[in-house]
This record gives C-alpha cells, structure tokens and sequence, in this order.
C-alpha cells in the first residue's frame, strides 16, 4: 500500500498545484485596478507587464531548468526587431507581429539550444553572455536593417482588432499587454505545474542523476529553452508595437542583467516571483530616477542587496516561509 500512495504522489501534487488559489485571483484582478486608481500611470503599467512576461520566459530556464543566462535579451530584441521591421515595412497588425517575433525568437533558441544543453554553470554562463554580445554587435553593425544606434524608425502599429488605436495615455497599450501576459502565464502554469515541469525541477536540483534514471535531460532543455525564448520573443514584439520605436538597448547586456535582477527580487522557481519582482524594480526604478536622474542604480543596489541577505529566496520565498511559520504556530 506504501509504494501504490508513493505512486499516486506525484499525481496528487499536480492537482493541487493547478487549483487556482484566491490570493490568485485576487493578484490578476489586482491587475485591473491601474484603469481606475492610476490612469495617468498606464504608460508605466504597460512596460511593467511587458517585463514581467520577459521575467517569465526567463524563469522558465532559470527557475526550473537551472540554466543560468546573460544573454536572455536576445531572444527579446529578436522579438523586437521582427515586429518592429514587420509594421516599418507596411504590414503593422499587432497579432502578426507577435507571431513573427515568437517564431524568429523560438528558431534562433532552438538552433542556440543544441549549444545549451550540452553545458552546465560557469560555462553556459559566459557562453549566453557571449551570444548575447554578438547579436548586439551584429545590429549595431547592421545599419541598413536595424537603424543601428539610431534605433528602427517607422513604425507604424494599425489599430488593434481594427478597432483599438494605440493611445498617448497607454490603455490600449497596457490593455493589449495585459491580456497577452494572461493568455502566456495560462500556458506556462499548466506546463509547469505537469510531469514535464517535474522533470524540469528534477534536472534543476541533480542534472546528473536524472539521464540516469530514463529522462530525457537534454530534449528537455531543448524544449524549455525553445519556450522560453520564444514568450521572450513575444515581450519584445509587445515593446515594439506599443512604444512603435525599436532601440539596441532591447538586445542589450544591461537588460539581460536587469531581468535576472528581476527574479532575485522576487524569487525565481514561482512563476509569480517574476510579476512581482517586475512591479518592484519598475515602481522602484520610475521613483529612484525622479529623485536622483543619474544615480538611480544606487537605489536598486541596496534594494538587491538587502533582499539578498534576509531573503536569499527572493520576496515570495519570504513569504512563503512566514506563511509556513505562521500555519505552523496555528496548528
């Protein structure tokens, strides 16, 4: 009878897992709030969803797989550049341009995947930062296509749906954003919370012992890396269609080292951790830099630091052991 429970274990985990929680439904309903409470703030609501859904893409790797990157924002200026070039050159329907940048962005992580899976730690690490430094040099050097250092101009987004222009004050913006975090987080949650997303925790913890036991470590990798690069790509085209300017700052280190800031803050491995470390580092980054323009980061350090020395598992790890403590302490 042991070993029948033990069997049904894994079962049971992932159905509870999948129930939705109300602190849950409370977080996505929370998220309405901006178009009443802060309608001069959706301009800021908008990017912070867009960098929440990249978080996302990047805690699929790193959260799940283990797979340390510094070169993430590759995949989320590829998604950039396509939908940007897509609308600049005459075809600006918003869903076109999505499925063009997740497309571009997936081939260009499943051809780089076969790289990836072949190496752990240190290496891996350097070998994203390397990819990473050379797409931006390559769209930098590539004048005639991406506008190089000037950015891509003329960009030029139809209406949504054919019915919704992109507005000055960002709602359909942060409307369009939102719904598309919503739809992927969807996807991401049933993927995470299956045998698959088991397996992907268990190459986390002992990337060894699992091809071991009969998994197919290195397919898998191939798989979450695909994924993620690919929502990644999705961000990016949503940068580019609501702000209708693309920049090489989109491929660039600093915003790969700031989406990794981004899951510290909020802690990786929790699908959440990203949403919310995004609506800290955003909100924290729009009031540091209206203080102090040239010195924001030093705000953002002390930030880090400080979550990273009483909460090395980030805010909701924090949480969640309070939450612990405090069931443990009613019981």
């Amino acid at each position: 009878m042991a070993s029948a429970s033990s069997a049904f274990a894994p079962q049971a985990y992932l159905q509870a897992q999948t129930r939705w929680r109300a602190v849950e439904l409370a977080f996505w309903l929370s998220c309405l709030l901006p178009f009443v409470l802060f309608p001069n703030y959706l301009v800021l609501a908008s990017q912070i969803a867009i960098t929440a859904l990249f978080a996302l893409s990047l805690d699929l790797i790193l959260g799940y797989a283990g797979i340390v990157s510094l070169g993430h924002a590759a995949f989320f200026g590829l998604g950039a550049y396509s939908a940007g070039l897509l609308a600049k050159h005459g075809w600006g329907e918003p869903l076109s341009g999505l499925v063009l940048g997740a497309v571009v962005a997936a081939l260009v992580g499943y051809v780089s995947s076969f790289v990836i899976a072949r190496f752990r730690h240190l290496t891996l690490i350097m070998i994203t930062l390397g990819f990473g430094l050379l797409l931006h040099e390559l769209a930098n050097k590539a004048h005639w296509l991406t506008g190089g250092a000037d950015g891509l101009q003329g960009v030029r987004m139809w209406p949504l749906l054919g019915a919704f222009m992109f507005d000055l004050w960002g709602f359909t913006a942060y409307a369009y954003a939102l719904i598309v975090l919503f739809a992927v987080f969807l996807v991401t949650r049933r993927l995470t919370n299956s045998p698959f997303g088991l397996s992907l925790r268990g190459i986390r913890e002992n990337p060894v012992r699992m091809p071991a036991i009969g998994a197919p470590s290195v397919a898998h990798i191939r798989k979450i890396y695909t994924l993620s690069a690919a929502i990644a790509g999705i961000a990016g085209a949503l940068l580019a269609q609501t702000t209708e300017t693309v920049s090489l700052e989109t491929l660039s280190f600093q915003r790969s080292a700031d989406v990794l800031v981004i899951l510290v803050l909020g802690g990786a491995g929790r699908l959440y951790g990203g949403f919310v470390g995004a609506i800290i580092f955003m909100v924290a980054r729009d009031r540091f830099s209206g203080l102090t323009p040239q010195y924001w980061y030093f705000g953002i350090g002390v930030l880090l630091v400080a979550v990273v020395m009483f909460l090395p598992n980030g805010i909701l790890g924090g949480l969640a052991r309070l939450a612990a403590a405090w069931r443990g302490k009613a019981t």
